[in-house]
């Protein structure tokens, strides 16, 4: 009897050949209606049974391998549907390894290939597909997309290195200044602006003061090291300057006005982290740290947190207050001073606020 025959012998008889051919019609039939079961299960959103059914005609393990690349394929589709890319390309290639005509594999499995990022494979996929048919326009606009990912990820690669080129000067140019940073307090008014080094080595800051009794504030995109404080605020509050919409009686003009800037804020961050910050997420490589990893825990001890004056990540913050207003604390410091001056006194300091004199 055929039923009792091993795996992979040849029949002894035209008997037993007969009886072969009947379990393999009968097989077949059983998948074929499986599949169809499949297909309505799709067409009805049900997809869940129709991956068993494409499932159950492929262990019938029939004869024909035009059928069971199908099967295989359809079982892709549904994978795909489903979300699950790498079980619709492993399907997709056993369709394609089944019967190499089987457009619609070539199809799922470069829909695959992209979903997952696997750029190349993509378009070796729907260059072979457009091989067995180069009229295919679905295959077609598949490898133009795959092509175009490819060019965007290539410029992507390339802002990305010039960014990490560039951070990783102004990083060594933060440890040569003995400057720590750390994370942004005030994200929302320094719109994550961050420091510059131009071609003479000159740091530009984004310097943001605080108005704390009015709850206002001023932003200064680009503050150069050794500018002066007084020359931006000769600009802000001189006599030339529009009155302020907040100050109604008066008090913030340029005689009156004091500041003070906050060092050790945050807890500083290393100069790998820094670097990760500065490249940031305009590269399209989404380099951005956990909360968790803010400070390292091989440098936390001997990192000295000057955060201050740009606390945490890379802007200046200064308080003003008008003169009437103000309780004096701290050491005082020298007239016109630049902004440099205060990032090399943070290190000298670790009370919260300091006074300035401009």
């Amino acid at each position: 009897m055929a039923l009792w025959m091993e795996s992979g012998s040849e029949p002894a008889s035209e008997q037993e050949k007969a009886d072969l051919d009947a379990i393999d019609a009968l097989r077949e039939s059983a998948a074929i209606e499986l599949k169809e079961q499949g297909n309505e299960f799709v067409k009805n959103g049900k997809l869940q049974e129709a991956l068993d059914c494409y499932t159950r005609a492929i262990d019938q393990k029939t004869s024909s391998s035009v059928d069971t690349s199908i099967f295989y394929g359809n079982r892709a589709q549904v994978h795909l549907l489903l979300g699950n890319h790498k079980r619709a390309l492993l399907d997709a290639e056993e369709a394609i390894k089944r019967n190499p005509a089987n457009v619609k594999g070539y199809y799922r499995g470069g829909k695959a290939a992209l979903s997952l990022g696997m750029l190349l494979e993509a378009l070796k996929i729907c260059t072979d597909g457009l091989n067995q048919d180069p009229s295919n326009q679905e295959i077609l606009k598949l490898r133009v997309q795959a092509e175009n990912n490819c060019i965007q990820l290539a410029e992507c690669k390339k802002h990305f290195l010039e960014a990490h080129s560039k951070a990783k000067a102004l990083s060594f140019a933060l440890a040569s200044r003995s400057i720590k940073v750390g994370r942004h307090l005030y994200e929302e008014q320094t719109r994550l602006r961050k420091p510059s080094l131009d071609y003479d080595n000159i740091f530009h800051w984004p310097v943001l003061f605080l108005y704390g009794e009015a709850m206002a504030s001023d932003f200064i995109e680009d503050f150069a090291e050794f500018d002066t404080f007084a020359m931006h605020l000769d600009m802000m509050f001189g006599t030339s300057a529009p009155p302020l919409a907040w100050d109604e009686r008066h008090e913030y003009s340029r005689d009156n006005i004091e500041l003070y800037y906050q060092a050790n804020a945050v807890p500083a961050l290393s100069r790998r982290k820094v670097e990760q910050i500065l490249v940031g997420d305009s590269t399209g490589y989404g380099m951005l740290i956990s909360e968790e990893e803010d400070v390292d825990a091989d440098a936390a001890d001997d990192d000295v947190h000057l955060e201050g004056v740009f606390a945490s990540g890379m802007s200046c913050y200064l308080w003003m207050l008008p003169v009437s207003c103000l309780v004096f604390c701290g050491n005082f410091m020298t007239h016109k001073v630049s902004l440099m001056h205060i990032i090399r006194q943070m290190g000298m300091h670790t009370d919260k606020a300091r006074y300035l004199e401009v």
